[in-house]
């Protein structure tokens, strides 16, 4: 018989095991294996071909995910005419092969080798935490093994020390065998080369860093190494625990913009590991510390579980009933209407919920509130994207899939930090830069990318912050001055009279890198080298984050990097794009549902009359042509007086927002506070309703991830509290008089695929047959749309928009004489709720100011250290880490935990076109301090004050699992 391997169509299910990927060839070579006949690429491994035909060969060292090795040798084979036992897993095959997988030689070679194996191993399997999930006891059995010659009492690695140091897996190097997968896995999958192997023959071990124990060494924590593991010597804790699961189900991940797709290994209802799903089109198997191993905080005793209400802030919490609360929370609402008008209640979706049930919150807003004061976290992130690419490109959203860097010749990476930020996406950075891709990173810090080991060159223009447009205009000056522009592309895909007016402005001298280089602080030569790098180097690819945004330029910048790439003809193929890297698990879904005032979903704008009707005709009644309140409008209007009622969805505004003490006083002045959680946050402690909220784990849904892919969400668990986020929203929107009867999610998908163009074919039960879509999916794109603007862009022509550089407002003086910019760290989450209720901590156990040594020395300053920081609206107090990562006269931390006050500091200074906060550029002053900040005494007396007010509501609960509630 002749089989033909399609490598479009993988043969097998995706998360299975099946051996080393073949080459990508379009040449195909014939072979037969055992007397099958098969047709593979050229390239192909005998041991993928074989297992193509469903032979399976004996394996331990060869996985599909790593490069082939040839260590173990028990996937030896016979090959006609070759002398021999060649290692299948490293042979290519060859046109007229004949391969022999099985007889009794190879037999007893395979017998041999694992007797070997096993006489340097733990005979313990009945109490072996990978008992049932062993490679090592599998392939023992597959080659017959029923005992063992050779005695224990020699030399041997059984007595070698367990290290328990990481708190979610254990490394047992009594059960090694040295296979290398968890060193290949670290290099070739995760790229941090935290692993080594240490000795040679008999003494050959695994070692994380120089012998350390793995908590100290360079581990990030992945996962890899112990997904990799054919035996028990990594393994999770939670294993050992509890035992092997017995059922999974795959679903996505509630952390970044990634969307990485995981099993959920369950033990009846119990959730016992997260394993990365190799059918996941984002992740391909691999994941990071937070998506692999922090889940805890699902089932952590923090979480409420019951619906409180109150009258006031003042008053203890009262656990009621879902109808008590409901009609608790509806009658407030009616009441703040009817005293105050139609206008003075809104609402803010999540960004950590589901396309579904954010599109029923703004649905809520417009139907049942009766107004557009609907916002989400986006503003506080990437609404500048949204302006931007919606300008010039004319689609808010990003261009290609993940996949598409392993394409790229020249990485461009701005104001983002992808292996702490966005960890898998970086890892796959890495990989493409070990191939030999140039790097380019434009941020005022060192970011770690610029430590991978390089195939290329790696170029850092460390600018000062708040000049990203003046940068942008100055490498688009060399690129037009040099002739770099790829004039085809522009005048086939560009609106010419924009570009005219565009080039004449670009090409001004004041534009050129010499002239800004005393704006900027890089050198010109550095930047020339960049923009020769980007523009003549094939395919170039922009990469951005949160340091392109969240400036008072945020949306100039945005457009500017995408006259970059039309200027460069870098659109519409593999390896090119203009691509934001999105914070929050579904910043793009929020975005996508209509999460704004002034849009609703699919980025169609209330005062387009056609569009009201259609949804008019859907909701039955009518929309409201005006745009509503932004979130700082909201607050403005709080503490004016005129705007009263507010239900939050899943956001933790007190913490998250600038200028947290104008946010705090804001809160206080609403006569109804709505907050639907999971945890009490510090938006909570303001409410009148607490509604508990459903973690990803408890509810079905899609995401959709910063590459527009939407994937499915699906229940593992119960909701703790009896309902999910999107039943909660129903049962308001019905108490509220306006009706709402979903039955299942699905439902709600098929309203938004009714009224959202780019949504228009998508289903679940097409989003079950193809895994996941990238949206614009419709009749024209029935299965997606991986690649954006391939032929045209939604606009027509591309748009090149004049980017004025505009000096923040936000400027240094005697007074506050340094910069404070602000990110991210990779053990923790945004602002903390989840990760820092689970082992993430031991991490990040506090946020750290870091200082440039320079500066440090001027102002006597010491690692450890208590640092005052005020700015022009407040003070906090954090602890100094002198670093050498900013430039001097900046300084740097992040945001995960509330006592920190990390955004009593910030401004409210914000993007000009969508109000975005300028969180990246704050003048401060720094000095040695002995106590905290009036603002942090203030924090914890009334934090304290808070949890007293709850803890009547929350008596009587087990102290560990909150499955004793249910």
């Amino acid at each position: 018989m002749l089989q033909y391997f399609d490598p479009g169509k993988p043969a097998l299910k995706p998360d299975l095991d099946y051996g080393t990927p073949p080459a990508t060839s379009e040449n195909t070579v014939s072979l037969s294996i055992d007397g099958y006949d098969i047709e593979v690429p050229e390239g192909t491994s005998v041991l993928r071909a074989a297992t193509l035909l469903g032979i399976q060969i004996p394996k331990l060292c060869a996985s599909d995910n790593l490069e082939a090795f040839g260590s173990c040798r028990l996937c030896a084979v016979e090959i006609e005419g070759r002398r021999g036992y060649p290692a299948s897993c490293t042979t290519p095959v060859a046109d007229g092969m004949a391969v022999t997988t099985q007889n009794g030689k190879l037999a007893k070679l395979r017998r041999n080798i694992m007797e070997l194996y096993i006489s340097d191993h733990p005979l313990d399997c009945l109490t072996c935490p990978a008992n049932g999930d062993c490679e090592l006891q599998d392939m023992a059995g597959a080659v017959g093994l029923r005992e063992v010659r050779y005695g224990f009492e020699g030399e041997n690695h059984l007595a070698a020390e367990t290290d328990d140091s990481n708190p979610y897996f254990s490394f047992d190097p009594s059960k090694c065998i040295v296979c290398s997968r968890c060193v290949r896995a670290c290099e070739e999958v995760q790229g941090t080369f935290a692993l080594t192997i240490e000795g040679r023959g008999f003494d050959s071990k695994v070692s994380a860093g120089q012998s350390e124990p793995f908590m100290d060494s360079e581990c990030v924590s992945c996962g890899a190494c112990v997904q990799s593991c054919p035996t028990s010597t990594l393994m999770e804790k939670s294993v050992i625990d509890a035992g092997q699961p017995e059922h999974s189900v795959v679903t996505t991940c509630a952390y970044c913009g990634v969307g990485c797709s995981f099993k959920a290994e369950m033990k009846g209802g119990q959730l016992i590991r997260m394993v990365p799903y190799k059918g996941g089109d984002a992740n391909h198997g691999h994941a990071c510390v937070k998506g692999r191993f922090a889940f805890g905080y699902a089932t952590h005793k923090d979480r409420i579980c019951e619906p409180m209400i109150r009258e006031s802030i003042e008053e203890p919490w009262r656990a009621v009933s879902w109808d008590e609360a409901i009609h608790f929370a509806a009658n407030r609402l009616k009441e703040t209407q009817s005293r105050y008008g139609r206008e003075s209640i809104g609402g803010i979706t999540s960004s950590r919920c589901t396309n579904e049930e954010t599109y029923l919150v703004q649905k809520l807003i417009r139907a049942a509130f009766g107004n557009n004061n609907t916002d989400t976290c986006a503003r506080v992130c990437h609404s500048p994207t949204g302006y931007g690419l919606k300008t010039t490109l004319g689609e808010s959203a990003g261009t290609q899939t993940f996949d598409s860097v392993m394409e790229a010749d020249t990485i461009v990476v701005i104001g983002a930090n992808p292996t702490d930020a966005h960890p898998v996406f970086g890892s796959q950075v890495r990989r493409r830069l070990r191939e030999g891709a140039k790097l380019i990173v434009i941020d005022p810090r060192r970011i770690d990318l610029l430590k991978t080991p390089h195939g290329g060159e790696a170029i850092h223009l460390p600018l000062r912050p708040g000049t990203n447009v003046a940068m942008v205009n100055a490498l688009a000056h060399v690129i037009v001055s040099e002739g770099l522009e790829d004039k085809a592309f522009i005048e086939q895909r560009c609106d010419q009279t924009q570009y005219t007016a565009w080039r004449e402005f670009i090409q001004e001298e004041r534009h050129s890198p010499e002239a800004m280089e005393a704006v900027t602080g890089v050198p010109a030569d550095l930047v020339r080298q960049a923009a020769r790098a980007y523009a003549a180097n094939g395919n170039g690819a922009i990469y951005y984050g949160l340091g392109v945004t969240e400036h008072s330029q945020g949306s100039t910048m945005v457009m500017g990097i995408a006259n970059l790439a039309m200027a460069t003809g870098n659109l519409g193929r593999e390896g090119v794009g203009v691509n934001p890297l999105r914070g929050q698990n579904n910043v793009q879904g929020s975005c996508d549902m209509g999460s704004f005032p002034h849009e609703l979903p699919g980025y169609q704008h209330v005062g387009d009359a056609a569009v009201r009707a259609r949804f008019s005709d859907v909701w039955g009644v009518a929309i409201d042509d005006e745009p509503g309140l932004r979130i700082p409008n909201m607050f403005d209007a709080a503490i004016a007086g005129t705007f009263k009622g507010l239900y939050v969805q899943g956001e933790d505004i007190a913490q998250s927002d600038p200028n947290t003490q104008h946010v705090e006083a804001a809160l206080t002045a609403l006569d109804c506070l709505i907050v639907q959680d999971i945890f009490l946050n510090e938006t909570a402690k303001y409410a009148h309703v607490l509604l508990p909220g459903s973690t990803f784990l408890e509810k079905d849904g899609t995401f959709t991830n910063a590459e527009r892919r939407i994937n499915r969400v699906r229940k593992v668990m119960a909701p703790v509290a009896g309902l999910a986020d999107w039943e909660v929203t129903m049962a308001l929107s019905n108490a509220l008089g306006y009706p709402m009867n979903y039955r299942h999610p699905s439902e709600i998908m098929d309203e938004i695929a009714l009224l959202t163009p780019t949504f228009a074919g998508v289903s679940y039960d097409k989003l079950e047959r193809l895994g996941s879509i990238q949206w614009p999916c419709n009749d024209e794109h029935p299965e997606g749309s991986p690649t954006m603007h391939e032929v045209d862009f939604p606009i027509g022509k591309g748009r090149f928009a004049v980017t004025e550089y505009v000096a923040t407002e936000e400027r240094t003086n005697r007074k506050f004489p340094l910069v404070l910019t602000t990110g991210r760290i990779l053990s923790q989450y945004n602002v903390g709720a989840q990760t820092r209720r689970t082992e993430n901590e031991r991490w990040h156990e506090e946020d750290l100011l870091e200082i440039h040594p320079s500066d440090a020395e001027l102002r006597g300053i010491h690692d450890g250290d208590w640092l005052g920081i005020s700015s022009r609206v407040g003070r906090t107090v954090l602890r100094a880490k002198v670093s050498e990562r900013m430039l001097p006269g900046v300084v740097y931390t992040t945001f995960h935990h509330p006592g920190s006050g990390a955004n009593v500091i910030t401004t409210d200074s914000s993007d000009w076109a969508t109000n975005c906060p300028e969180y990246k550029v704050t003048a401060v002053q720094v000095e040695k301090v002995s106590q905290p900040s009036r603002w942090q005494r203030h924090f914890e007396d009334f934090d304290e004050r808070q949890h007293e007010l709850l803890e009547p509501a929350m008596h009587g609960r087990a102290p560990d699992d909150v499955s004793a509630l249910k």
